[in-house]
């Protein structure tokens, strides 16, 4: 069996960013409050960023669930007689996949 291509890390960081950046302004939005660190710098001028090795286990867990959701809206259309995926293939898998992940 062929090996699915991997997730790009710097694509997922870049995704990862984009959900914190929205996240803290989000809260800035409830609560305006700067929280002093015991460096002396706030938290909301602190450089967002993720380390590498969790970079490499967000992918692989990306890689995983992408390909368990394949697999399981591939076995729904053998079932039903088709040949090609389809979006309510997926969406019917998502529920119990979200669970066992």
């Amino acid at each position: 069996m062929e090996t699915p291509p991997a997730f790009d890390s710097e694509v997922i960081n870049a995704i990862f960013k984009n959900v914190w950046i929205k996240s803290s302004k989000e809260k800035k939005d409830e609560v305006d409050v700067i929280e002093v660190g015991a460096s002396g710098t706030s938290k909301r001028n602190r450089l967002i960023t993720a380390k590498p090795d969790a970079l490499k286990l967000s992918c692989q867990l990306l890689q995983e669930f992408v390909t368990e959701a394949v697999q399981r809206s591939a076995d729904i259309v053998e079932d039903e007689g088709g040949s090609k995926i389809e979006a309510t293939h997926l969406e019917r898998t998502l529920p119990q996949l979200l669970l066992d992940f």
